[in-house]
């Protein structure tokens, strides 16, 4: 089938937009993109490849002529735009009249391979990624950059918000409700960071159109400061200070955004962004992704290793609704077990299992829990997270899997310190830094709770966290 055979073709469609870049008439092909998009007629222009040629054509009052294209959510629609500024007494807004118009009926052979794999490049560059629901309501959020701390604090204390509400969003003039495709790739800023931010917003679900949620990414335009926040120099700390300390302190910050360069640059090659590649070396570039991304997780789990042997380590006391938390840990891992076709069942009543614990913690242990519950059970299996009552006064998560299980020579040492001989997996390959599980014990027992592993009804491994109830 050639592309002629999977294109319908029409001569052109005519729109018009007013000075603040509203798409106030349009034929009926330029409409429908516009609903597509997730606009209004009248009402700003959605289409993010039309809107920058207007906002440029209308800035240097000059007349403007190119070819675009645009996606719809289902096809590709391409043509030749030409832009015409109109004067103050007719708007002060553009002509747009868009020739040859054609929409694709099929998207071309890997375009979808070429989309995941720029999504891809986009979470390794991200220093700030985040879980939203359908309605673009904040679930979690985490930052690896110094200057995001109140930003992540701010998500931390109104979880539920619209979380447009913690940022300042550049370029956009109106509020919320906006479809999502008008928040991709817009710019914003927030408290603390002088930098300026671009948002990334990844539908999750099968339907592009009414996606179940959202993995939100922001990605920072420039590098921090190379003086921001510097650590003192090493003659400077103490001589009794730990190796772990000093990795943490003085040489975890400096190496994050080198390795994200490398990652970033790796998936760059690995995805031909660059040009053609031999498939070899697009295989080494991936290798050296994964690799850096490796790399990166040993840097924050250093980073954790330090926060919880620091001496009088404490952590927040606050209502926690476990069964809340598991499913937040579903939602944030589900693209995770979906590649692996292994199933996330969440075993809970919401309030029935309430502790006394820090939120932030109670997630990171689970997704601790069932990211290595996902990465060693056998492909095509199910998770099991469950939140139920415990003891009395208090209330547990527990996490089950479908795989081999863990020995009683390997339960008393899977939480030790740098141990990685608890499971392996994909032939012993990843096991990661061997901190994962001996942090997760010190944040339950910073929490006055306890975490055990043991072996779940009908084999696989079965990892308990109790926690005071509340």
């Amino acid at each position: 089938m050639n592309s002629m055979d999977q294109t319908e073709s029409l001569l052109g469609a005519y729109g018009l937009t007013d000075a603040r870049d509203r798409l106030l008439s349009a034929d009926a092909p330029l409409a429908e993109l516009q609903e597509r998009c997730g606009g209004d007629l009248p009402g700003t222009l959605a289409i993010p490849e039309l809107l920058a040629l207007v906002q440029q054509a209308r800035r240097m009052g000059l007349k403007i002529a190119r070819s675009f294209s645009a996606f719809d959510g289902d096809a590709e629609v391409s043509g030749f735009a030409r832009i015409h500024p109109v004067g103050e007494a007719d708007g002060g807004g553009c002509e747009v009249l868009v020739e040859n118009w054609q929409r694709s009926l099929l998207v071309q052979p890997g375009a979808r391979e070429f989309a995941e794999r720029i999504d891809a490049i986009d979470r390794a560059t991200a220093e700030i990624s985040a879980r939203l629901d359908a309605r673009q309501r904040l679930q979690v959020l985490s930052a690896r950059a110094p200057d995001a701390s109140a930003l992540e604090a701010a998500a931390l204390a109104a979880p539920g918000a619209d979380w447009t509400t913690l940022v300042e969003l550049t370029g956009i003039t109106h509020h919320q409700p906006l479809h999502w495709r008008l928040l991709d790739g817009a710019s914003c800023r927030f408290a603390g960071s002088q930098r300026n931010w671009r948002v990334r917003m990844i539908p999750l679900g099968p339907d592009a159109q009414q996606p179940l949620g959202f993995e939100l990414l922001l990605i920072a335009d420039e590098p921090l400061p190379d003086d921001y926040g510097a650590a003192p120099p090493v003659e400077d700390i103490a001589p009794e200070a730990s190796p772990t300390r000093l990795v943490g302190t003085a040489l975890t910050p400096v190496l994050r955004k080198p390795v994200a360069r490398i990652i970033a640059n790796a998936e760059t090659m690995r995805a031909r962004l660059a040009g053609p590649l031999r498939d070899e070396y697009s295989e080494y570039a991936g290798t050296i992704a994964s690799a850096g991304q490796h790399l990166a997780a040993m840097l924050d789990d250093l980073a954790d290793l330090e926060v919880v042997e620091t001496p009088g380590f404490s952590t927040a006391k606050e209502p926690v609704d476990l069964a809340d938390a598991a499913t937040r840990a579903a939602g944030i891992l589900g693209v995770r077990a979906q590649n692996r076709d292994t199933i996330l069942v969440v075993d809970g009543e919401p309030g029935a299992a309430v502790a006394t614990a820090e939120f932030r913690r109670v997630l990171q242990i689970l997704i601790n829990l069932v990211g290595n519950a996902i990465a060693y059970a056998p492909a095509a299996s199910t998770v099991t997270i469950s939140a139920l009552p415990a003891a009395e006064g208090r209330v547990a998560l527990t996490v089950a899997d479908e795989g081999p299980g863990v020995t009683p020579e390997q339960a008393e040492r899977i939480f030790d310190k740098f141990e990685r001989l608890g499971r392996d997996s994909d032939g012993g390959k990843d096991k990661g830094s061997g901190l994962g599980l001996y942090i997760s014990r010190r944040l339950a027992e910073a929490m006055e709770g306890t975490l055990t592993v043991g072996s779940a009804p009908g084999g696989g491994a079965l990892f308990t966290l109790e926690l005071p109830a509340a």
